[in-house]
């Protein structure tokens, strides 16, 4: 196994190779630019002065807007529709240095970012149920965003629903999406022309950079052309944990001179890995107590354990206006991706003094995606009712096929005071390690339809619709000649419909209703049960939320009550016969709160965040012994808060200061074990001037800033650590 690790040293050298590239493009650029003819002293006086107007406006621009993409319902303003949904723009990106999707979203009070089972992927907890990283979607479309770790740059807005989303998005791959969904926007050209250079270095020893490139050509400004490079490679602030990421975005768009006709096409490479990264820690059968969490830097993982991901997806999108009042549109998007790590996650068998073992198994992956929507949007009215008409279809295939080796024999490690183990000898294997076949093929096909009847000049709004879901999904045998025999097969539709109210008020503020339901594949019945086999139909989970919106432009408030009741299965006793039947009996009933405040709240000073309250508690539990206890790693309560102070008496400067708070989790279905509330605060600032009639901003942050150590979350059962003080420098200017 010592091998594996060196065939992905390439990709360092590749990273470094195409950094050069881009020095080498922007020194040229900055040649070329000082070789044109100087413009006279009045000229030079009268673009400096506009430039820093507008650029000025432009990097201090809202960060976190009310509204974003709603699948079935397209585009829509926050107060306008019966759903909580806000959008995290690339400005926010930027200026707080972002390198991954969880980093993003440390902005939202309602979503917080766990590890997947045993490895370094991030998934996100919204509303106390999970959102795994194969669910998020990209304008809409499942299954084309990569699926384990994402790079932020190439993307306009990072937009977050609350709530569930059958009938909006269709069924999400995995079978997540009940508490929330994210989805993501690509960049494209905008009237005024970027070249933007960023440098970043991130402690203890990262650095990178980025350049976007944006233009719109024609005598109309019809052509567009978005082009996105970012990079990062080093050790980060957790010893010996090295990370690197490469992207590469290319965004083409075009619109007739009467813009009736709209098309976009986005295609997209990236690559991200990480070696020798700290884990998530699992909590062994006899242990009675959580675990003191080691010192914020220490790195429990071992050298030889990484992964590396590669992906390319992309999509192509088109609308068509064939009148004023009705417009079809299109989508297509793919994605394929080879994956392949090596894992190794401790289980602490002593809490006390640390002691625990560790496993290593070698999981190679691949998967070939295709996604594709297609609908019309009628706008009419029949008397006094105006009528928006949504109907279409959406399709997914997916593809993918895995295999894995393993070590037998676990080998003996401490969380406190982690040994350099060697790699164990993985005598154990199943499928074809270096060309996987395939295990599992899903087909999700589903037909939606809804109104929006507007009554009293659009003060109330009521939407009713429903989506016919079809999921058929198949799994296979590991196999080491093609794919192997089938094992699985799940084929069950439903119907999941909606209803939503919105009462505008005033012309800022809105009150609003929804029932909505959640959608995943329902289970098989397996183990010793008189049912073994039975195949169950798709879970539904049902939402109810009602809430209120303010939003004047600048501002933006929202309240929000809810609950999400999702079923699950277990094996139940018949009477005292001794025999089990898999029934559908259980039931997780989250009920919450959500305040989000985002914007100006005084001239110069801004604030984005909120709270959450949540009671997520199990209901008809096996034998009615849990009945009433918490869910696992769902944190009673969450706040973040962020807030940004333009410093009168240095004209560019911002100071941002930033505090996230969670609190009690649980770590085991019984409530005998939790972790603690855990306070997590970051400062920074930045700095914008203009040299050589150009803006150029300097950043300085500092996350952690009081090096805490902390259990960032218990959600599944294990334990992540939060991250380390972490410092952040950064550059960027328009070329």
């Amino acid at each position: 196994m010592s091998a594996l690790p060196a065939a992905k040293f390439p990709q360092r050298h590749t990273f470094a190779s195409l950094s050069l590239l881009l020095l080498a493009g922007v020194s040229m650029s900055a040649h070329a630019a000082a070789s044109q003819p100087a413009a006279t002293p009045e000229k030079a006086a009268a673009q400096t002065d506009e430039q820093i107007v507008v650029k000025a406006k432009r990097r201090n621009q809202m960060e976190v807007t009310s509204g974003g993409q709603l699948g079935a319902l397209g585009n829509k303003r926050g107060l306008d529709v019966p759903f909580n949904i806000r959008s995290y723009n690339s400005s926010l990106i930027l200026n707080q240095q972002s390198q991954t999707l969880g980093e993003v979203l440390e902005n939202d009070p309602s979503v917080r970012t766990t590890y997947g089972y045993g490895n370094f992927s991030e998934m996100f907890v919204i509303r106390g149920f999970v959102l795994n990283g194969d669910d998020i979607a990209i304008n809409g479309l499942y299954g084309i965003t990569p699926r384990q770790l994402v790079s932020p740059q190439p993307y306009d807005q990072v937009q977050v629903l609350n709530g569930a989303s059958a009938f909006l998005n269709g069924a999400a791959p995995s079978g997540s999406a009940i508490g929330g969904n994210i989805n993501l926007m690509f960049k494209h050209a905008t009237n005024a022309p970027i070249t933007r250079l960023t440098g970043d270095y991130t402690s203890s020893a990262m650095g990178g950079g980025s350049i976007d490139v944006g233009r719109r050509f024609g005598p109309e400004k019809n052509f567009g052309v978005r082009l996105n490079v970012a990079g990062m490679s080093g050790e980060d602030a957790i010893n010996n944990e090295y990370r690197h990421s490469a992207v590469l975005g290319a965004d083409f768009d075009w619109h007739d001179s009467s813009n009736r006709t709209r098309i976009s096409l986005d295609m997209n490479y990236q690559n991200q890995g990480v070696d020798g990264g700290r884990p998530a820690i699992f909590l062994g059968s006899g242990v009675t107590s959580v675990p003191s969490v080691p010192s914020a830097s220490h790195n429990f993982g071992q050298r030889w354990a990484y992964n590396n991901l590669n992906y390319i997806f992309g999509m192509l999108n088109a609308e068509h206006d064939l009148s004023d009042h009705i417009t079809v549109y299109g989508a297509f998007g793919g994605l394929g991706s080879n994956e392949d790590g090596n894992y190794s996650s401790p289980t602490v068998q002593n809490a006390t003094t640390g002691a625990a073992t560790a496993g290593s198994m070698y999981v190679p992956y691949a998967q070939t995606n295709e996604s594709t929507r297609a609908g019309v949007r009628a706008h009419f009215s029949t008397g006094p009712v105006r009528h928006e008409i949504n109907a279409g279809g959406s399709s997914l295939w997916a593809d993918s096929g895995a295999a894995y080796s393993m070590a037998l024999t676990p080998i003996t490690t401490n969380i406190y005071n982690t040994p350099a183990v060697a790699a164990p000898a993985q005598t154990y294997s199943n499928g074809v390690l270096d060309d996987p076949q395939s295990t599992s093929r899903t087909r999700l096909y589903s037909l939606f339809f809804s109104d929006t009847m507007s009554f009293f000049h659009d003060r109330v709004a009521l939407t009713g619709g429903f989506r016919y879901q079809n999921m058929l999904i198949n799994g296979y045998q590991y196999s080491k000649t093609g794919r192997g025999a089938e094992n699985a097969h799940y084929n069950q539709d439903a119907i999941t419909p909606v209803v939503g109210l919105v009462i505008h008020t005033t012309r800022q503020t809105s009150l609003y209703f929804n029932r909505i339901e959640g959608l995943s594949q329902g289970p098989t019945a397996t183990g010793n049960v008189i049912n073994v086999g039975q195949v169950f139909p798709p879970y539904k989970s049902t939402q109810y939320e009602v809430g209120a919106k303010y939003d004047i432009g600048r501002f933006s408030a929202s309240l929000a009550f809810y609950q999400i009741s999702q079923p699950y299965g277990y094996a139940e006793a018949i009477g005292s016969t001794g025999t089990y039947a898999y029934r559908l009996n259980g039931l997780q009933r989250n009920r919450g709160v959500e305040l989000s405040v985002n914007g100006e709240i005084l001239p110069g000073l801004r604030f984005n965040g909120g709270g959450t309250l949540i009671d997520a508690s199990l209901r008809n539990t096996a034998g009615g012994l849990q009945n009433g206890h918490s869910a696992i790693g769902v944190p009673n309560y969450t706040i973040n808060g962020n807030l940004e102070y333009d410093v009168p008496f240095l004209q560019g400067a911002t100071v941002v200061g930033r505090v996230v708070n969670t609190g009690k989790q649980w770590v085991n279905t019984a409530n005998t074990l939790h972790l603690p509330v855990w306070t997590r605060f970051d400062l920074g600032a930045r700095y914008t001037f203009v040299t050589y009639h150009k803006p150029v901003t300097l950043r300085f942050g500092v996350d952690n800033i009081a090096n805490t150590r902390y259990w960032a979350s218990s959600f599944n059962g294990y334990l992540l650590q939060g991250a380390p003080r972490t410092f952040k420098v950064s550059f960027t200017t328009d070329l």
